[in-house]
């Protein structure tokens, strides 16, 4: 699979590099923040991450005055495993190189499988802060070679991939994919992940980079 860098036009259609932030603050707390070198962890909502001036700013230009949250992802991985969607856009705050593999939930089948082979990968360098379309499929970050580690801060509308607090059968079809609050996934045979209860109809052979 060939890597792209971020700022290369193809990736226009997954999401935008955001400027003009200063991101030193929340660089330094990122840095002191938990990092398995074996698996990856996953926090939607740090108060550390949310007591800095950017979560003001964020809230108000980039969401628009909506509730938002930042937390973390951080670890080691070089497998995709799974694609997830959200209602609205994510934000990724590159506090280390790492590698995004997207896709475009427009590419979804009407009985919800997805081809991976459809997916592209974007190297994006530590200190840049990208949006990730809501019409976009993503997960857990790629590390960006055999021997680091990665760690991203991630923004989301307040809530999103909390606990569901009712899991039940829905009307809509889609409704097989919620994971988790505002958690659309769609994982792959080899990934595990089906034990839990996830829909698994990722197609083709699982990415490793």
């Amino acid at each position: 699979m060939k890597i792209f860098p971020v700022t290369h036009p193809a990736f226009r259609a997954y999401g935008r590099v955001i400027k003009g932030y200063r991101l030193k603050e929340l660089d330094t707390a990122m840095q002191s923040t938990e990092c398995p070198t074996d698996s990856v962890v996953y926090y939607p909502s740090i108060k550390e991450l949310e007591s800095l001036k950017i979560y003001e700013y964020l809230t108000k230009e980039v969401y628009g005055g909506m509730p938002i949250q930042i937390g973390f992802c951080n670890g080691y991985n070089h497998t995709l495993n799974a694609v997830e969607y959200h209602r609205d856009s994510e934000l990724n705050y590159a506090a280390t190189d790492m590698i995004l593999l997207v896709g475009l939930r427009a590419d979804i089948e009407d009985d919800f499988s997805y081809d991976i082979s459809k997916m592209q990968a974007f190297y994006v360098k530590k200190g840049t802060l990208v949006e990730v379309f809501a019409t976009t499929l993503h997960y857990a970050p790629i590390s960006a070679d055999q021997d680091s580690t990665f760690r991203v801060a991630v923004v989301l509308p307040k809530g999103t991939n909390e606990p569901l607090t009712c899991k039940e059968a829905g009307k809509n079809p889609e409704y097989k994919l919620l994971t988790h609050i505002n958690k659309w996934l769609i994982a792959h045979p080899d990934s595990g992940l089906g034990s839990t209860g996830a829909f698994v109809g990722l197609t083709g052979e699982n990415v490793t980079i």
